[in-house]
């Protein structure tokens, strides 16, 4: 899977994917900023190695530099901006061994996971399931990216949420987190189709009790996110750093 690089925009000033914020607390102020670059760098309008000039993006918010300051240093702390000493801001590159690690966790987690539900869903959580799956073959028929990502984190969480353990939920959410931008980046129509298809091989595993084939589903559809990537930054060096 292998598409075009998002453009860079290093030196942009106008930032047209950026709107005024409602007015809010001090503290609200900087969480609904830090939502908003975030959003922008997921999405790739701020793509990896782009400038971030402070000034313009306090006008298209309608904020003070105070809570730009702010959000960006939590960015940071996400590992999507880097702050340079006297050479300003940027959006980081994606670190592929970054990404290895988030996917180690997730698939620690949902392998097993897997493995341990097949056979013992109830008709409940079944039901449910059945219901993603026939909503993502609607999705994926109108080529609804936005509509079948959403599906596609809810069909993993439904399974995850099966388990019944309190923490589990939460480790993966951080994973997932980490991968996010790849996700979106990596996200191609002719891909929409093959993702379905690796859910439903995982289903199927399931609801035939077989946890070993459930786990070696998810564990392929896993490993492609980190196999896509690869193949894309050998494409594209300035967007993935390989070390």
């Amino acid at each position: 899977m292998e598409g075009d690089p998002p453009a860079d925009v290093a030196g942009t000033t106008d930032y047209p994917f950026l709107g005024p914020l409602g007015l809010a607390g001090r503290g609200g102020t900087t969480d609904s900023v830090q939502a908003a670059l975030r959003e922008a760098i997921v999405a790739s309008d701020l793509p990896p190695g782009a400038s971030i000039n402070k000034h313009a993006i306090c006008e298209r918010l309608g904020v003070s530099r105070f809570p730009v300051s702010e959000a960006l240093a939590r960015l940071q702390a996400e590992g999507l901006v880097e702050i340079l000493p006297q050479r300003g801001t940027r959006v980081t590159r994606i670190r592929l061994r970054d990404v290895r690690e988030a996917m180690f966790i997730r698939r620690a987690l949902e392998t097993e996971g897997v493995r341990v539900l097949a056979g013992r869903l109830g008709a409940e959580r079944r039901a449910e399931i059945d219901r993603n799956l026939r909503y993502q073959e609607t999705a994926v028929a109108a080529q609804d990216h936005r509509g079948f990502h959403r599906l596609d984190l809810e069909f993993h969480a439904l399974l995850i949420d099966a388990l019944g353990f309190p923490r589990v939920p939460g480790l993966v959410e951080t994973a997932r987190g980490g991968l996010e931008r790849v996700r979106r980046m990596l996200s191609t129509a002719s891909r929409l189709p093959e993702v379905l298809h690796e859910h439903a091989a995982i289903w199927t595993a399931l609801t035939a009790g077989d946890g070993a084939a459930a786990a070696a589903a998810m564990r392929r559809h896993l490993d492609r996110v980190v196999d896509d990537l690869v193949r894309f930054g050998e494409r594209h060096p300035g967007v993935v750093d390989p070390d």
